[in-house]
């Protein structure tokens, strides 16, 4: 089974690495756990800083398109991957990354 963790980002230099960093890579029930960048149109080093990072791939808009818009394209590019399971999360480290098994805890379970 196949986890790919999308991020939609927009100038968040100062927040990625952390952000990154705290997404497991190893989740019981759980085969690859990728991460996805979708820089909406940055004009800092958030992308540099994400590769850094250890982001596993980065979908770049050349402008603003919105947050919707990213989350669109990360969802479109995350089943073109060969995603079974889908997490959004904020690249301004509101949600911990300590929390995805838990989150996906219930699909593996097959209660959701």
């Amino acid at each position: 089974m196949k986890l790919i963790v999308q991020i939609p980002a927009l100038n968040e230099a100062e927040t990625i690495a952390e952000v990154v960093s705290h997404i497991p890579r190893q989740i019981p029930g759980i085969d690859v756990v990728e991460v996805l960048l979708i820089d909406d149109g940055s004009t800092d080093d958030t992308v540099a800083i994400a590769r850094a990072a250890g982001v596993d791939y980065v979908i770049s808009h050349t402008a603003r398109r919105g947050l919707a818009y990213a989350y669109q394209t990360g969802i479109d590019n995350c089943l073109r991957l060969g995603a079974d399971i889908i997490v959004n999360t904020d690249a301004d480290h509101q949600y911990p990354g300590s929390e995805i098994p838990r989150l996906v805890a219930p699909i593996l379970a097959k209660q959701a």
